[in-house]
């Protein structure tokens, strides 16, 4: 009977810490795959940034350079990508002034 208990515990605890989390990301990335619009700036899973040019159902064109457009999987969109650094550029380093310290 204990050892029924202690298989209870171990099995709860794998569904809440690995595939409850895994079911929030899945959904998620569904959402934002379902969301894609053409001009958002997105990142792919291989880290390719580019602006969406096109979509279809299962493939996104991708624009990574000025007249140069390549084809992906829908799903292998990760994420939307923030436009300073899509374009290569870092973010403005905040203003910091020593005296503060």
């Amino acid at each position: 009977m204990v050892i029924l208990a202690y298989f209870a515990v171990i099995a709860l605890a794998f569904f809440l810490l690995i595939v409850r989390p895994q079911r929030k990301r899945l959904t998620a990335h569904r959402a934002l795959v379902a969301a894609l619009e053409v001009g958002d700036e997105v990142v792919t899973t291989g880290g390719i940034f580019g602006t969406v040019r096109g979509l279809d159902d299962d493939q996104v064109q991708l624009e990574v350079s000025a007249g140069v457009v390549i084809i992906v999987a829908r799903a292998a969109i990760a994420q939307t990508a923030d436009p300073h650094t899509a374009n290569g550029e870092l973010p403005a380093p905040a203003d910091h002034d020593p005296s503060d310290d």
